[in-house]
């Protein structure tokens, strides 16, 4: 029968000495890296978690966080830091990197909506382009004095009155003018639009 204390000492595991894992994983030992990751992969899941906030992103970035120490475990010094203050640096990094991303996709996003604006304007724009042509060049189908009349009163604003005055002409004459080249306009620009 063990006692209590000897029953505690058995159950505790010992520390898992990260900077010897490190170096033995810069050497390519790929056990040693399954060793280091069991030790440092939920603290790291836990860092990015909480730069991310976001918990399939942050397995995601975790992922590529430790991938990034299996890769660039050559590089680690131990004589500049711990493994832990390293493999987490790389972490932290990785997690700001994807909010930067992220961040940017967005702001692309709202620049690409904002241009659309632009592209309607265009749209009216030329619309409104050739709905000028259309008119002109159904003005061009009316007699002078219809065409006349017409610019005045619409263009220029003027009163039946004033534009009988300006022509020259009795009113109701310029009256029936008008109607008549009303009438040949809108037949006109509806063939133009069929």
């Amino acid at each position: 029968m063990t006692t209590e204390p000897e029953q505690t000492r058995q159950q505790v595991t010992p520390p898992v000495d990260l900077d010897n894992l490190m170096s033995r994983v810069a050497d390519g030992d790929r056990d040693a890296f399954a060793a280091l990751y069991d030790a440092v992969a939920s603290r790291v899941f836990g860092l990015i978690r909480r730069v991310l906030r976001d918990a399939t992103l942050a397995e995601e970035v975790a992922q590529e966080a430790l991938i990034e120490v299996w890769r660039t475990a050559p590089r680690f010094d131990r004589t500049r830091g711990s493994a832990t203050s390293w493999i987490f640096t790389i972490a932290h990094r990785r997690a700001v990197d994807r909010v930067r991303s992220e961040q940017a996709a967005a702001e692309r996003e709202r620049r690409t909506a904002r241009a659309s604006v632009p592209f309607d304007d265009v749209i009216e724009e030329v619309t409104a382009r050739l709905e000028q042509h259309a008119v002109r060049r159904c003005l061009d189908t009316l007699t002078r004095l219809q065409r006349e009349a017409i610019l005045l009163a619409f263009y220029a604003g003027l009163t039946y009155p004033e534009v009988a005055d300006r022509l020259g002409a009795p009113l109701p004459t310029v009256k029936t003018r008008m109607r008549d080249g009303l009438i040949r306009l809108r037949d006109c620009l509806g063939e133009s639009w069929r």
